[in-house]
């Protein structure tokens, strides 16, 4: 007899490489420390939600930032990444 799994968690297995997860994780909290930007962005996630799903935003920003930097050729732009 197999167990069925709950909707809520069956298309969210396994996504993405837990490594990369954790590098982005890592950088998000050294920006965090040291990036006035990052700390504003923190800052208002955390107002609405937990410290982890802020720290998690603010790595899931810093992988589209580091996607785009790759993509397009392009330095890193703090302003153009932080925009309100």
């Amino acid at each position: 007899m197999t167990k069925e799994i709950p909707k809520c968690f069956r298309n969210n297995r396994r996504n993405g490489n837990r490594y990369l997860s954790w590098a982005y994780v890592e950088a998000a909290n050294f920006a965090n420390r040291f990036c006035p930007h990052a700390q504003a962005f923190y800052q208002r996630k955390m107002a609405k939600t937990n410290g982890l799903v802020a720290i998690k935003a603010l790595s899931n920003k810093l992988a589209g930032a580091s996607y785009y930097v790759m993509r397009d050729q392009v330095p890193y732009d703090m302003d153009k990444l932080f925009r309100k």
